[in-house]
């Protein structure tokens, strides 16, 4: 699965993916990833490939087995100011500096590469080509899964767990019946548009 991809000839590489660029609510999440190379995970993939289970198991497996792993977020009020671009770029940003061990190169899922004091380059589909990015992928997306989890305990009418804050039919139904939350992101057209007609 990995085969097509060239690594840079250098001894520790993080992988780095975000989640939730899309969504109209919460932060936009993003994880770093150093893997072990003596220590291989088996089956990982684009975390939007995998059923929740096999995410969650793989997320416990790389936290135990990873050389280093952080998180990283910018918040909805960042979002905002930022727009999402620059946001998720700070995010990733986050997640590299709260790596225990610092990497000697970094590979991005994309085609944009965060400001980082280390080199790096972008991958495009690198969360299929790369392992540590599709390590960092499941990461990222199992936090902001139990982030939207959360939210929905807090706010079962808006249904968080079943659309994770994205621009779902359901979702902006929601919204529309119960108002813009503290946690969504007002630069987001559908949630921009509700609160100027309020």
């Amino acid at each position: 699965m990995m085969s097509e991809f060239v690594y840079p000839n250098v001894e520790l590489i993080a992988g780095v993916d975000e989640v939730g660029r899309g969504p109209l609510v919460g932060a936009v999440v993003t994880a770093a990833v150093i893997l072990d190379p003596n220590n291989p995970i088996e089956g990982l993939a684009d975390s939007k490939k995998l059923s929740e289970k096999k995410r969650l198991l793989l997320a416990e497996e790389i936290k135990q087995k990873a050389l280093a792993w952080a998180l990283g977020r910018a918040e909805p009020e960042e979002i905002d100011e930022l727009n999402i671009l620059h946001a998720t770029m700070l995010a990733m940003q986050r997640a590299v500096e709260n790596l225990k061990i610092q990497p000697h190169f970094v590979l991005v899922d994309g085609n944009r590469i965060p400001q980082l004091p280390m080199p790096a380059q972008a991958v495009v589909k690198g969360d299929s080509l790369v392992a540590e990015i599709s390590a960092a992928s499941i990461l990222a997306k199992v936090a902001r899964d139990q982030e939207m989890a959360e939210l929905d305990k807090l706010y079962p009418q808006y249904a968080f767990a079943q659309h994770k804050g994205y621009p779902t039919k359901l979702h902006l139904e929601k919204l529309a019946e119960f108002g813009v939350l503290p946690q969504h992101r007002r630069s987001f057209a559908p949630v921009r548009k509700l609160c100027h007609e309020i």
